[in-house]
């Protein structure tokens, strides 16, 4: 059944232990993830979410598009694009040089960079569309 935890939000079908995950966080960081949650989801209403790893939340689309990592001091938003979406605003914090993920990061009294992480969930879900980054990366799009 369709639903969303954010009364604003368009119904999205949610996974309980992704539920589980946010509801043990200390409220900023609730509302961080909620916040990404509910945008990965706008990005396109067939994404779906899972949990991998034991307890990480991921949201996939015929492959991963992200995952959430709550930390002591900031939430991780992980970006599984090969590092190759443009990032013109510049909002991914770290591993530019992974071959597998970059990583946004959000600070207590951050605010979630909402349209450019947008159109990087847009981007990455098109790309899973077209095969996967690691089959794009090769060239291998017929």
């Amino acid at each position: 059944m369709p639903s969303s935890r954010r009364p604003d939000a368009a119904p999205y079908r949610t996974d309980p232990r992704v539920d589980a995950y946010i509801d043990t966080l200390p409220p900023w960081q609730q509302r961080v993830c909620q916040e990404v949650r509910d945008l990965v989801h706008a990005a396109d209403p067939e994404v779906e979410e899972t949990v991998k790893r034991r307890v990480r939340p991921y949201f996939t689309l015929e492959g991963n598009i992200c995952a959430l990592l709550a930390t002591k001091d900031h939430v991780n938003v992980f970006l599984y694009d090969g590092a190759i979406v443009p990032d013109p605003d510049g909002i991914i914090t770290a591993g530019h040089d992974n071959a597998t993920a970059r990583t946004v990061a959000v600070y207590e009294g951050e605010t979630v960079p909402t349209t450019p992480l947008l159109a990087i969930f847009r981007r990455i879900i098109a790309d899973n569309r077209a095969g996967g980054w690691r089959k794009l990366k090769r060239g291998d799009v017929s």
